[in-house]
């Protein structure tokens, strides 16, 4: 039955992953996660594999029409008012109204989280992004005029800053670096989220699940702002490396300072409980 409700699903919903891979094939640096969402999402139920073994699967059938909805929804976004991302909502709300109506509320509580999750693999909507994007556009701006004001005597050259673009003047040239709407960070911020998300299970308290994933935005900015410093260092000695594969590699490489410094929220947070005799303080 699995196998099937998984080929009819497919089946169904072919054209929406279809325009997800080319979203996330085309703009790897910025959707490629959305790879990983559903292997996370097979992780942590899969973790939890035990505890699924010891219940019972029971027909929930007040989930048959938000489930239906779903699918209304679904169509609705694809006939109607054409949008990517209400298409893919309507995906995840058929998806965890199918598993509530085949599996019932007890085993539901534990499919919850995992199907929700699957959320951060939709590639959200370019009109969304352009309005979210500005604010986070001049905090970088900002932010790495500061960091090489802070490094100007070492690398010898002047820093000046109009609006959302760094004029950069090295050896008599100007060098501008425009901080544009794919340098905003909002996709890092999504990506942080998502990390953040999966890794805040790890937490024994909801106050320190919420508190790391609310860390997702300050942390995806701040290593933002560190990267388009570094484009602009790199911008001294070749243009070329602050565009193309280069801005890309450099982005993709911050993930990584990214994950320890939230291993180190994450232990700071555990930290913060001291057990004595199975009691928490």
């Amino acid at each position: 039955m699995i196998g099937v409700l998984a080929v009819g699903s497919i089946l169904l919903f072919f054209r929406w992953f279809l325009k997800q891979h080319e979203f996330s094939s085309t703009m790897l640096e910025d959707w490629g996660h959305s790879y990983a969402v559903p292997l996370v999402s097979l992780g942590m139920i899969w973790a939890r594999r035990k505890e699924l073994k010891g219940l019972e699967a029971q027909t929930f059938w007040a989930a048959l029409p938000p489930f239906l909805a779903g699918i209304g929804a679904y169509f609705f976004f694809v006939v109607g008012v054409p949008n990517h991302l209400g298409q893919g909502l309507a995906i995840v709300l058929t998806l965890g109204s199918l598993a509530l109506l085949m599996t019932g509320p007890l085993i539901f509580r534990i499919l919850f989280l995992p199907i929700l999750y699957l959320c951060f693999a939709i590639t959200i909507s370019e009109q969304i992004m352009i309005k979210a994007t500005f604010p986070l556009q001049a905090i970088a701006a900002k932010g790495a005029e500061l960091m090489l004001v802070m490094l100007q005597s070492v690398f010898d050259y002047d820093i000046e800053r109009e609006g959302v673009t760094l004029h950069i003047f090295y050896k008599g040239e100007d060098i501008p670096l425009n901080v544009a709407e794919q340098c905003s960070g909002m996709r890092m911020v999504v990506a942080f989220l998502a990390l953040s998300a999966v890794m805040s299970l790890q937490n024994r308290f909801w106050w320190q699940r919420i508190a790391l994933i609310l860390l997702a935005t300050p942390v995806a900015v701040f290593l933002n702002v560190i990267r388009v410093g570094v484009l602009g260092l790199a911008s001294l000695y070749s243009r070329g490396l602050a565009t193309g594969d280069a801005h890309m590699l450099i982005g993709t490489l911050l993930l990584v300072p990214g994950l320890f410094l939230f291993l180190a929220c994450s232990w700071s947070l555990e930290k913060m409980i001291v057990d004595e005799k199975g009691a928490s303080t």
